[in-house]
Parts: structure tokens; C-alpha cells; sequence
């Protein structure tokens, strides 16, 4: 009568079969809409990252201290993810082209220029503080170039991402 190991398949009142919800859902997902959401959700943790690792170094820079090892393998989670934040982010860049061409030109320079070129600089930012350390002669130096760096480049993302508060982020959700 019907085939049980098409599991998206189902029975209706009428016998007749349809195809499951989910399964339907899942045809119709826009693929930039999912790369959005990962982006944003990215974004925390690279927010997180990149101020525990900036933080972490300014304190052990103030008080003369040895870099620790999770204090290492957090600078360079940071920088991890915001190198595949970059790649999802140009991704979106130009798979949604065509849509910043059509948005207010206030809009459109902040997407096409703005957001993309501060993003770039504070994530090589980041990679400069990472390697800046690694080629540090003194733990104090190694501390003070993950620091600034680090922090200068969360500054720099802090100030670009567009907030819900913000005017370009109306409409736009805390993840």
C-alpha cells in the first residue's frame, strides 16, 4: 500500500501520501538565511574569545606573569574562529550581492564597504597580536601584543556589528 522505508512519507485520512513537514521545511530553507544564522551566532563566540583572551593578557602583562597554557589555546580559538567567521562572511557577501545593490544607499555603503573592510582589519588585527607573541623575545611582550591587538580588534568588532539598537540593526534579533 505504501512504502515504510520512506520515512518522509506518511498516510493522510485519505490514504493518499504527503510529504512530512520536515522534510518540506528543509527543501524550502533559504541557504543564505542559515549562513546568517551561523554568522550571528558565531559572533558570540568570537566576542567571548577574543575579550577573555585580551583581558587574560592584559592581566598577566600588569602583573608580570608567564603565559599559561589555556591562555595560549584561547588566543588562538579566537583566532580560529574569526578566520572561519571571515569565510562565512564573505560567503554571505556574495550570495547576497544582488540584494545590497538594491538597499538605500546609506545601507548599502555600510554592507558593500563599512562592515566587510572594519571586519577584515580587526580580524588581522587579531592574527598580528597572535603572531606578534609567538615572535615576542619576553613573556611581558608576548602579553602586551595579544592585549592590544586583541582588544583593539574587539573594539573594532563591538562598533561594527550592527546591534538591534542601532539604526541598521532595527529589525534584526540579539542572536
Amino acid at each position: 500500500m505504501w512504502d515504510l522505508s520512506a520515512r518522509w512519507y506518511r498516510p493522510n485520512n485519505f490514504g493518499i501520501h504527503d510529504i512530512d513537514d520536515e522534510m518540506l521545511l528543509a527543501a524550502f530553507i533559504d541557504p543564505t538565511s542559515v549562513l546568517l544564522f551561523f554568522h550571528s551566532l558565531l559572533r558570540w563566540a568570537i566576542l567571548l574569545t577574543v575579550a577573555v583572551a585580551g583581558f587574560a593578557a592584559l592581566a598577566g602583562w600588569l602583573r608580570n606573569g608567564p603565559v599559561i597554557t589555556w591562555q595560549r589555546a584561547v588566543a588562538i580559538w579566537a583566532m580560529v574562529l574569526c578566520h572561519i567567521q571571515l569565510v562565512v562572511g564573505l560567503a554571505l557577501y556574495f550570495m547576497r550581492l544582488s540584494d545590497i545593490g538594491r538597499m538605500a544607499k546609506d545601507q548599502m555603503i555600510y554592507w558593500k564597504y563599512v562592515h566587510l573592510g572594519v571586519m577584515v582589519i580587526a580580524i588581522a588585527m587579531v592574527t598580528a597580536g597572535r603572531i606578534g607573541s609567538q615572535r615576542a623575545r619576553t613573556e611581558r611582550g608576548k602579553h602586551l601584543r595579544v592585549a592590544l591587538f586583541y582588544l583593539a580588534a574587539l573594539a573594532l568588532m563591538l562598533w561594527m556589528i550592527p546591534w538591534p539598537f542601532t539604526a541598521l540593526g532595527i529589525g534584526r534579533t540579539w542572536l
